[in-house]
């Protein structure tokens, strides 16, 4: 071998070490074959509705069985198997038409559900959601104009009630088409990626951020958004949901 050729291996093998090391910092919460770690919110088992399907996390009404009609647990999904605190969570998801979902973090559980405690990456059909669901009496309730329609807080990507993403920065794929979703939470700063685009930035607990939690939705949420490590989940809002390819990665 001559010396630039001696070089340039040398080149590929410190970049392939580079890239493995990269690719062994990510967990995997769900590899397609299994729902180890995988639970009800305040349970201790999957909840009824949630299978594996094709290697996709899917929710689906009708995979409900008779037995589990009388299920009172939340269908509220977690990965219960370790808490997280500052993290990039990647995940991708498709809804329905008329969909509504949000990924959570910072769980913690002893609560009614997630929303009352967690932040949300909220998942939802932009396009189509208000004109199938009546959203006047609630937004009305919360003080929001045009109340018919999707307020911008309402709509995916944003933290949920709190940080609206920036509408000329997103690009959501329609219902049924796949979407990916990238969450990277640190003390300094939380970001919210959709379809690999920045859409939300904001600092936790600063000044800012309890102006927004103590004015809004949760001024009366004691406990909302206070825990600084706590679980990822997932919610049911009562339409089918597809996730794939979940992995997180400590920072």
């Amino acid at each position: 071998m001559n010396k630039i050729g001696f070089v340039l291996a040398l080149v590929f093998l410190f970049l392939g070490c580079q890239n493995n090391s990269k690719d062994k910092d990510w967990i995997v919460l769900f590899d397609g074959t299994t729902t180890e770690g995988w639970r009800a919110y305040n349970g201790d088992r999957m909840p009824p509705g949630w299978e594996i399907i094709d290697s996709i996390l899917t929710f689906k009404t009708e995979q409900i069985l008779e037995e589990d009609y009388d299920y009172k647990g939340s269908r509220d999904l977690i990965y219960g198997a370790e808490a997280f605190d500052n993290f990039e969570l990647y995940v991708e998801w498709k809804i329905p038409v008329g969909g509504n979902s949000g990924i959570f973090y910072h769980i913690q559980e002893g609560y009614g559900g997630p929303p009352e405690v967690a932040p949300e990456y909220q998942l939802i059909d932009d396009e189509n959601y208000a004109s199938i669901h009546d959203l006047v009496a609630y937004n009305t309730s919360v003080g929001f104009e045009n109340p018919a329609e999707l307020h911008p807080l309402q709509q995916t990507a944003s933290d949920y009630a709190m940080h609206a993403a920036d509408p000329k920065m997103k690009t959501l794929n329609p219902a049924g088409e796949w979407n990916s979703t990238r969450i990277v939470f640190t003390e300094k700063e939380v970001q919210h990626w959709l379809n690999g685009k920045k859409v939300v930035s904001f600092v936790p607990w600063s000044e800012a951020w309890y102006e927004k939690k103590n004015s809004g939705k949760w001024d009366t949420t004691l406990d909302y958004g206070k825990f600084k490590s706590g679980y990822i989940g997932f919610q049911d809002h009562g339409s089918d949901l597809w996730f794939r390819n979940i992995k997180i990665k400590k920072l």
